[in-house]
């Protein structure tokens, strides 16, 4: 049995339309009202929607030429310009409904607002996108109204996107490595971290710890280095090759935390980077190495140095100078946008006192602009830290 289902303004209109293209032997089944025309879902007007079939003899008829019809309603109305404007008016949005419907959507001007915050804050276009899309899929055209909810929201989809590093190896000693470009500070990272633990700052209950560093080259390096260990106390050694490594490794074998501090190369120092890591390798799987990167490094930059230090297999990032730039959206969203998480955060020259382990919360605070409702992203965020965001951002 042949079903149909015909719309038109009027149940005169619907009727005739159906005597036409489908003669006597068409049945009624349902009747309904419903919104009619316009142009995505705008200027829609009432119609009328009829669903029936056909008798089971209308199998002998055939159904009206739809193209024929038309020309035979074209030609009797040849002469009348107010039906022809219609049609043609029909004709042009039929063709451009795609094009529209790809087209960008107006913004609505609280999120115009949010997109001008994440601009200032430097935060990647296809991540703002991203959040942006989010917004408008979740909130309803009356919590957009509500620019402190909307702002609220936009700063907890931004937490949901950034991943925190735990430790989870229990094996003594652990082994830390940093390694990184060269300017970012790791040395005096390195020098934070041996006081972070080995003189119980923090929180952090006090542990024998040892420094390693392949540092030679650079002028100033050992006295540095040698400089804070005297200070805190703990022993500072330094290799230049594989073996003098692993006798060293073997040595402190007893210690709870083993530093490594690494030469620092630009990216692009290919040979030299391949150097370190066949001497790194030393350390073996249990090993955990963390790559260091500037708060102050653009984003082009960002993207070549976690290319380029891949093949380290680093863990996480430790991120450093976080006191000397206002804006940290662009390493937010690269980090969202490759699923790298974040260990440590440094903010000055002191130490121990300008280092602490990352969290959430202390990275939204550093944002630009928006306001922070610190209580309520403690509560999101107390139960996830160990566990990780609940989202992140995917580039499609």
């Amino acid at each position: 049995m042949q079903y149909f289902t015909e719309q038109a303004r009027s149940h005169a209109e619907v009727n005739e339309k159906i005597q036409q293209k489908y003669g006597e032997n068409a049945r009624i089944l349902t009747r309904r009202s419903i919104r009619i025309g316009g142009f995505l879902g705008l200027f829609s007007r009432e119609g009328v929607e009829v669903t029936g079939y056909l008798s089971p003899d209308s199998g002998k008829k055939k159904l009206v030429d739809l193209e024929t019809e038309k020309k035979k309603i074209l030609s009797t109305v040849k002469n009348d310009q107010t039906l022809q404007r219609v049609l043609e008016e029909v004709q042009f949005i039929k063709q451009n409904l795609g094009k529209n419907l790809s087209a960008p959507q107006e913004k609505h001007p609280t999120l115009e607002r949010i997109e001008k915050l994440f601009q200032e804050n430097d935060f990647d276009p296809a991540y703002t996108t991203f959040i942006l899309d989010q917004l408008r899929r979740e909130l309803t055209l009356q919590d957009l109204e509500n620019y402190a909810l909307v702002q609220e929201r936009a700063v907890q989809m931004i937490g949901d996107g950034i991943s925190l590093y735990r430790e989870t190896n229990s094996v003594r000693p652990r082994i830390f490595i940093l390694v990184g470009p060269t300017g970012v500070g790791k040395t005096t990272t390195i020098a934070k971290l041996a006081a972070l633990h080995g003189l119980g700052s923090r929180g952090e209950s006090a542990k024998t710890v040892r420094m390693l560093t392949i540092d030679n080259y650079r002028i100033g390096a050992r006295q540095q280095i040698e400089t804070y260990g005297e200070i805190m106390r703990i022993p500072v050694q330094f290799v230049t090759n594989s073996q003098d490594l692993k006798k060293q490794l073997a040595l402190f074998e007893d210690s709870d935390l083993i530093l490594i501090d690494t030469i620092g190369k630009s990216p692009k120092e290919y040979m030299d980077l391949a150097e370190m890591k066949e001497i790194l390798a030393t350390c073996g799987e249990r090993a955990e190495t963390h790559l260091a990167l500037s708060a102050t490094t653009k984003t082009s930059d960002i993207k070549e140095i976690l290319q380029q230090f891949e093949p380290f297999k680093y863990q996480s990032i430790v991120l450093t100078k976080l006191d000397e730039t206002m804006r940290i959206g662009n390493i937010l969203s690269v980090l969202a946008d490759r699923r790298k998480p974040i260990s440590y955060i440094t903010d000055g020259q002191a130490v121990p006192a300008d280092i602490e382990k990352a969290s959430i919360l202390r990275l939204l605070m550093t944002l630009e602009g928006f306001k922070i409702d610190k209580s309520n992203l403690e509560k999101r965020y107390r139960e996830n830290l160990a566990a990780g965001p609940a989202g992140r951002f995917v580039r499609e």
